[in-house]
């Protein structure tokens, strides 16, 4: 049985793949954060921007087997260009709660690409394509290397330099959202500029206005 949030399709807004056509597959639940607002100061990830609580989005609800799921998915995506890989982005709240070796195998067969953004805390199964890992303070990661490393900055008690030793093809930074949105981004623009193993990451989906 799997708890989905939501599932819709639009462009991914972040990091290497911005602008390629996805289906997001939004899982409920996550291990650093309830959800609950009453809540946000004392969790470990207090600057999450998603609502990842029950599962009352688009497409939203319980599905008892993978194919359902992947079927469901496989709905979602327009293209009928045999040169368009479909690709699915797994996120949440914690995808890897979820994720499990059958769904993958479901998505493989309706012909997707399978993309997570994970908090690196919890073991991914074999046969994912693409891994984005954001590092959360506090925690012990067993995910090191994949293909994307998407850091939120800045945060008070975590350096990007900790994590330059990771296996990443790619180090992103990502101004945190909220208040001082424009203040992080100049931040984020100078320790780029300082720290070139770094690239600038910008949440292109909220500046054009799609899901």
């Amino acid at each position: 049985m799997y708890s989905v949030k939501e599932i819709f399709y639009t462009l991914q807004g972040e990091g290497k793949q911005s602008g390629r056509p996805s289906v997001f597959l939004r899982f409920s639940g996550c291990n650093l954060w309830n959800g609950k607002e009453s809540d946000r100061l004392k969790a470990i990830c207090n600057f999450c921007d998603t609502d990842f609580i029950g599962t009352d989005g688009i497409l939203g609800g319980k599905y008892p087997t993978a194919e359902e799921l992947a079927s469901t998915v496989k709905k979602l995506w327009h293209s009928d260009s045999k040169d368009a890989i479909p690709y699915v982005v797994c996120t949440g709240g914690e995808p890897l709660l979820q994720l499990d070796k059958p769904l993958i195998d479901a998505l493989h067969e309706q012909g997707f690409e399978i993309a997570i953004e994970t908090n690196g805390t919890l073991p991914a199964p074999s046969g994912i394509d693409w891994i984005c890992m954001s590092p959360k303070p506090n925690t012990n990661y067993v995910i090191t290397q994949g293909h994307e490393l998407k850091f939120i900055f800045p945060q008070s008690d975590l350096n990007p330099a900790d994590f330059e030793h990771f296996e990443f093809r790619h180090f992103y930074l990502q101004p945190m959202d909220g208040p001082e949105l424009n203040k992080n981004t100049l931040k984020a623009i100078e320790y780029c500029l300082l720290h070139p193993k770094w690239s600038l990451s910008i949440q292109m989906h909220k500046i054009i206005g799609i899901p």
